[in-house]
């Protein structure tokens, strides 16, 4: 039973699609995009409206149902890995994190918080713009599970006052926001770094679904919850970073388990190939997006897309950008997600079921890759990457769920198949292949 991850909302798989709705649906091409609801009627990301450009709100889902003798192989393996993970020589490069990868469900890392350091792993989230974690007064099971902070035994530690709640699909979290120090590599740190210490935490961060204690938000300030500074900013405002920027590895389970990214630096084994593309808005890291295509057919499976490029001599680029479907880069995330009717379409071009996602494991050699154009350039997914092979189960499905019409996620599976740089200063994301 796979576990997924998205953004900042938790929500079961098996009800995405039946209880997301659309409002406000845009006429014609629409340059004001729809809102989107929650299955509680929870506003969860705003329009796309001319006068909040770029603004969104992105959710987390969190598969549910693991059974108990997966839940016990779960805490024994998160028990291996963070013993195996202590042991580990630190990283030659000190702006890196090393990053562990949970049977490419998600990656976790390491923070220290407070002064002396209190140790936390966390999930390094471009789709989010926060940190948080467990706080000691939290009771809830997610929090009892986990590392809590104490914040009566650090001396930096100072209580701003402020509340902060984030809501979610299936729950929420709560908390008081604080200042502290909060280092992420011994060339990384931030001082009276704001993040929020919970004090009620939803079933959705228990174990083992949730190995990792809490969040660390890559997004930028305009994305934050509560009106703190997002930590990217606090890096380049403060000229913590050698350069404004962070570049992320992520590697499947199947080569090597684990990944990395690095702070104020990037591998410049890639920096020809790395193509720049414009992020769009001030919330998180994501672009335009103007096609998807199979092979080297002409289709565009991205629904309503044609219709977009088609009238694009007509439009302003402000416009265009407006009009075209938005697409986040997320490694808080385990699939892809996106419109229904475009995934259903391409699940059918590759003979996969549309329901279920599966796929005979026989014909995935004779599959050709899906073309990403993004930021008007593109990107390729091979069908070992777009398709997910249980070894245990023997099962093969596409790596792709419906969410949203207008708001696409490229977790996982994209992050993997592409080396990326996040210039934070400039507002540019560059991906190249990743070389394996």
């Amino acid at each position: 039973m796979r576990i997924i991850l998205i953004g900042l909302v938790a929500i079961s798989k098996v009800a995405i699609g039946a209880v997301i709705g659309i409002d406000d649906a845009p006429s014609g091409i629409g340059l004001d995009g729809p809102t989107i609801y929650d299955q509680e009627g929870v506003k969860v990301h705003a329009s796309f409206a001319s006068d909040a450009e770029g603004s969104f709100r992105v959710p987390l889902f969190l598969k549910d149902g693991l059974d108990p003798e997966s839940k016990r192989r779960e805490r024994m393996e998160r028990s291996r890995r963070m013993k195996s993970f202590a042991e580990k020589p630190p990283s030659s490069d000190v702006s890196s994190a090393m990053l562990t990868n949970v049977r490419d469900y998600y990656y976790y890392g390491y923070i220290d918080i407070g002064n002396p350091p209190q140790k936390f792993s966390v999930v390094f989230d471009t789709g989010s713009s926060n940190i948080w974690v467990p706080g000691d007064a939290c009771k809830s099971s997610a929090c009892v599970e986990h590392r809590r902070f104490n914040t009566s035994q650090s001396g930096s530690f100072m209580n701003t006052g402020k509340k902060i709640q984030i809501q979610y699909g299936t729950g929420f979290i709560a908390g008081d926001v604080g200042q502290d120090t909060v280092k992420v590599s011994s060339s990384v740190m931030l001082r009276n770094q704001s993040f929020a210490v919970t004090n009620l935490e939803d079933r959705t961060f228990e174990l083992p679904r949730s190995q990792f204690d809490g969040l660390f938000g890559l997004g930028f300030t305009g994305g934050s919850e509560g009106g703190v500074r997002a930590p990217v900013d606090t890096m380049v405002d403060e000229n913590i970073l050698r350069e404004p920027l962070f570049g992320v590895k992520l590697f499947r389970s199947s080569e090597k388990s684990n990944g990395e990214i690095t702070f104020g630096s990037y591998d410049k084994s890639y920096k020809d190939k790395l193509q720049w593309i414009d992020v769009y808005g001030n919330y998180f890291w994501a672009t335009t997006m103007e096609g998807i295509y199979y092979g080297d057919e002409p289709t565009n499976y991205l629904y309503g897309a044609d219709k977009v490029n088609s009238l694009s001599g007509t439009l302003t680029p402000q416009e265009k950008a407006r009009a075209s479907r938005k697409a986040l880069l997320d490694t808080g995330s385990s699939l892809l997600y996106g419109d229904a009717f475009t995934l259903a379409a391409m699940s059918t071009r590759i003979g996969a079921n549309v329901l279920s996602g599966e796929i005979p494991c026989s014909v995935v050699p004779s599959l050709k890759p899906f073309k990403f154009v993004l930021g008007g350039k593109n990107f390729s997914m091979s069908p070992s990457e777009y398709i997910y092979h249980d070894e245990s189960s023997g099962v093969c499905e596409v790596q792709w769920m419906p969410v949203s019409e207008y708001l696409w996620v490229l977790g996982i599976p994209f992050l993997q198949s592409h080396y990326t740089v996040y210039n934070i200063k400039e507002h540019k994301i560059g991906l190249a292949k990743m070389t394996h």
